[in-house]
């Protein structure tokens, strides 16, 4: 074989070496490229679940954008109104007292409390635990119930009586644009929660918490016409003095118990806002300690009943 002949198969050989190589960085390029699209979908898939569950307890709860924190005195009472029925329901509502401390519930050193455990939101998965809790301590607390036919959960209702608690009211869809539509459109929600409840447990619920409380500012009705509206159905609405917190997505065992107790501390009556919804396991996990930590302070837990000094921001008594 000729030096040319041996030169000319060498430098075949070395081009396809350099083509195998290119395609070799080519399948390796192609390979990781298709393993982090892989791994990204995945990540994408995972958090979309995340958000897909958060919204459905967030439609669940009707409560997109609100907060569950009580304004100061100095808050408006609900949003401002532009049509002149609105404006004339505002003005007719311009005596109306609002707060939620009064200086005589105000604890001084050597004072007794009364405590006042309410759950809002449910029932749920998490309520029956909480029963639970509450039957070890033999402690009584009151549920603020939303509608819900499932058999499961009719029997969360029974058990709420059964086992001594305050069964109240919290509105039959929880669902702020319809409950808030209007005076007829609450009145109709209203009308269904309390019926309902009659039908599964025989109980005519006397108490009743707004969604957001009466403090809220989602309403484009004066939240007193629907005060009006509870004080002419002889219903008794409540608000809270302190809240555990537990709205919150990364609260904790301590939040909780900290939020409360040392709410608890300024008031002779606190009634105390928690919830008893399908992600509220850390209120369950809070529960037990909670109530140590009470019962330590010699704070008295109680039901509400016709005796509970009412805690109200805008006062129905001054609602005509």
């Amino acid at each position: 074989m000729s030096t040319k002949d041996s030169e000319a198969l060498e430098q075949q050989r070395q081009r396809r070496n350099r083509i195998n190589r290119m395609k070799t960085g080519i399948i390796v390029t192609i390979t990781v490229w298709m393993l982090v699209s892989l791994l990204a979908i995945i990540l994408l898939t995972v958090q979309v679940a995340r958000l897909s569950s958060h919204v459905k307890r967030l439609e669940k709860a009707g409560q997109t954008t609100v907060s569950q924190n009580i304004p100061d005195s100095e808050n408006v009472q609900a949003a401002d109104t532009e049509s002149s029925g609105q404006e004339t329901q505002k003005s007719a509502y311009d005596k109306v007292v609002t707060g939620i401390d009064s200086e005589d519930n105000m604890a001084k050193e050597g004072d007794a409390h009364k405590v006042y455990l309410t759950f809002d939101g449910g029932p749920d998965e998490n309520t029956d635990k909480i029963l639970d809790v509450l039957d070890k301590y033999g402690v009584k607390a009151t549920f603020f119930v939303v509608g819900d036919d499932s058999k499961d959960m009719q029997e969360v209702y029974k058990r709420i009586v059964k086992d001594g608690h305050t069964l109240g009211m919290h509105s039959f869809s929880n669902k702020y644009s319809t409950i808030y539509a209007s005076t007829e459109a609450f009145e109709q929600d209203f009308d269904k929660i309390s019926s309902y409840l009659k039908d599964v447990t025989g109980v005519n619920s006397l108490y009743y918490r707004f969604p957001g409380g009466s403090s809220n500012e989602i309403s484009n009705v004066n939240m007193a016409e629907f005060v009006r509206v509870l004080n002419e159905k002889g219903i008794t609405y409540f608000d809270w003095n302190v809240s555990a917190g537990d709205t919150s997505s990364d609260y904790t065992v301590d939040d909780v118990v900290t939020n409360v107790t040392e709410g608890v501390k300024r008031y002779k009556t606190s009634v105390v806002l928690l919830h008893d919804g399908d992600d509220k396991s850390t209120t369950v996990e809070a529960l037990e300690p909670l109530i140590q930590k009470l019962q330590q302070m010699k704070a008295e837990i109680l039901p509400i009943d016709e005796n509970t000094k009412v805690i109200q921001y805008i006062k129905a008594d001054s609602v005509e």
